[in-house]
């Protein structure tokens, strides 16, 4: 079984515009100029992928880039949840109503907060966004972060994983998913602050397969705990199957791999 715990998706009305715009920005990053998109930005197109590549379940990750868009893009997550499709919700850290918001994603039954500090320009550690992880530890919601670079970052990358062990020491009860292994490409700085440190902190595997080495992802996964990873492509931006094919290829034990690919996110979601 697979449960992917990192995609996105966008309403049908606005997909086409949203992808055509991510993708011509990204393009203009050397890193990312062959950047392939796998669906057409639609909850539709993720399903389809879903299908072609034998993943069960997933978990989709909306961002409000600007504070006038959590309300609406949280009532579309909820809307859209399925059996095997799940939904965090999001709360743009300059809106007035952000610890609101966040009482009311757990009232429409959405599994947590996904946070994006390059989209949404801020430091995931600055003391204003306080209140949103108090609240979500609170109310049993997980927060999802972007960590390390993105091709969209400007000339200082934002969420450094330094900045997690920062969150996770001041917030212990809040569980922490520092996306794309604790921080793209600073995987160095991830093992060395945040692997096996911190017992409210995950790590997902999106997108990374690319840019890490197997050597070190398996010296991560060991130091950290398989009990703390969490299969994850960042689809449309990934093939699910590549980031599937690089654990498969670790020397992990069977009880691992399963805890990764779908256990941990089904308790994680509370299945």
């Amino acid at each position: 079984m697979l449960f992917d715990f990192h995609t996105h998706a966008f309403a049908d009305a606005i997909a086409e515009r949203a992808m055509a715009s991510l993708i011509n920005t990204t393009q203009q990053s050397e890193a990312t100029q062959n950047m392939k998109a796998y669906t057409n930005g639609t909850i539709s197109g993720l399903c389809s992928l879903m299908q072609e590549k034998g993943i069960d379940k997933s978990l989709l990750l909306p961002i409000a880039t600007k504070p006038s868009q959590q309300t609406t893009i949280n009532n579309w997550a909820a809307g859209v949840m399925s059996d095997n499709l799940y939904c965090c919700g999001t709360i743009h850290p300059d809106a007035e109503n952000a610890v609101e918001e966040v009482e009311r994603i757990k009232s429409l039954g959405l599994c947590g907060i996904k946070l994006h500090p390059e989209y949404q320009f801020f430091r995931p550690d600055e003391e204003r966004v306080f209140p949103v992880y108090r609240k979500a530890a609170e109310l049993g919601l997980f927060v999802v972060f972007h960590a390390g670079w993105d091709p969209i970052g400007k000339d200082e990358i934002l969420a450094p994983p330094r900045c997690f062990a920062n969150i996770a020491e001041k917030f212990p009860d809040l569980t922490i998913i520092a996306a794309h292994m604790g921080g793209m490409c600073l995987f160095d700085e991830a093992e060395d602050c945040l692997a096996g440190k911190f017992n409210n902190v995950y790590f997902d595997t999106g997108a990374v397969a690319d840019y890490i080495k197997s050597e070190q992802l398996f010296r991560i996964i060991e130091k950290h705990g398989a009990d703390k990873i969490l299969f994850a492509s960042d689809a449309p931006w990934d093939d699910p199957l590549k980031e599937a094919e690089m654990i498969n290829s670790l020397p992990l034990s069977d009880k691992e791999k399963n805890m990764i690919f779908h256990e941990n996110a089904e308790r994680l979601v509370n299945m």
